[in-house]
């Protein structure tokens, strides 16, 4: 289990970079920039990028060098208050005032307050993340934000300005520090721009080769080197296809894990056919990655590895 003792937050863009770096994350000095300044303004950070370059594992990597607790909130279509902020136990509730009216007590102040108090309260992600202790504020991650409809956006605009849910029956819950939140989203529709004022931004980009094999090479540390660099050759070539859905560097990662599963010290032919599925999702790209030009792409790999070494 993770140390949850809070830890100070960085005092610099370098340290920033190292807190990152010492948690397995490679990043440029431009994303621990926006980190660093997100952290120091107490500021929502929007990440913006193609779904598998690295978006979530931010908020996972900060939670954990900063001794701080996760809170996630996976947004989806349909996703409503009762779903994101709190709902009543109900069940608990009428258990309550079935309790009440046996004992006799009719006082219907009294049961209300019984009812609706905090013991039959369902605390969801939003209620959770601004419930943080001054100086031990969560790490609160809102997933794929553009999953959702514009009602929820709206409504999430309210909560990251006043960092404050109000509950009828209770009153307002304020945070005593506002919680680092973290959003990230993968473009398949455009957030309001008043919801992107209240943040930061960053777009998260596929990264070059030298980069992508240093993660590889720490994700996958039982890889050999020549697979790990055959690996991320391999998937650069793929980004400069017309496919449906280029592979990420999640999948890059998943591929190099995959392969030295099955004892793979380089790449060739017929294990990249066999293990197509775990790079690409979707058949019209394997199909269009037929044998010939998985070798060919694979021949200009070799070629291009040995011109550089």
């Amino acid at each position: 289990m993770p140390d949850q003792t809070p830890r100070p937050l960085p005092r610099s863009i370098d340290e920033t970079l190292t807190l990152l770096t010492e948690g397995d994350y490679v990043a440029d000095r431009a994303l621990a920039t926006v980190l660093y300044l997100s952290l120091t303004m107490q500021r929502p950070l929007f990440l913006e990028g193609e779904a598998g370059v690295g978006k979530t594992e931010i908020a996972k990597v900060l939670s954990t060098a900063l001794g701080r607790r996760l809170i996630r909130l996976q947004c989806y279509e349909g996703l409503d208050v009762s779903s994101a902020v709190y709902e009543w136990n109900y069940a608990a509730q009428m258990i309550e005032i079935r309790m009440e009216e046996a004992a006799g007590s009719a006082d219907r102040k009294t049961m209300e307050r019984n009812v609706f108090s905090e013991r039959h309260l369902i605390r969801r992600p939003v209620l959770e993340a601004i419930s943080g202790e001054a100086g031990a504020a969560p790490v609160f991650l809102i997933d794929e934000l553009d999953r959702t409809d514009e009602a929820f956006e709206a409504f999430l605009l309210e909560v990251l300005s006043d960092y404050q849910v109000t509950i009828p029956e209770l009153g307002t819950v304020k945070a005593a520090e506002p919680p680092i939140v973290i959003i990230t989203t993968n473009r398949t529709r455009e957030i309001h721009d008043a919801l992107k004022r209240r943040c930061l931004y960053h777009w998260v980009d596929y990264p070059d080769a030298a980069r992508e094999l240093e993660i590889v090479s720490r994700k996958v540390p039982d890889a050999s080197a020549r697979l790990s660099g055959e690996v991320v050759a391999y998937v650069q070539r793929l980004r400069q296809m017309d496919l449906f859905k280029v592979p990420g560097v999640a999948e890059s990662i998943d591929w190099a894990t995959a392969l030295t599963e099955l004892d793979r010290l380089a790449l060739d032919p017929q294990t990249i056919s066999d293990t197509l599925g775990v790079l690409l999702k979707y058949q019209d790209d394997i199909a269009r990655l037929g044998e010939g030009e998985s070798a060919r792409l694979l021949e200009e790999v070799r070629s291009e590895l040995a011109t550089a070494d």
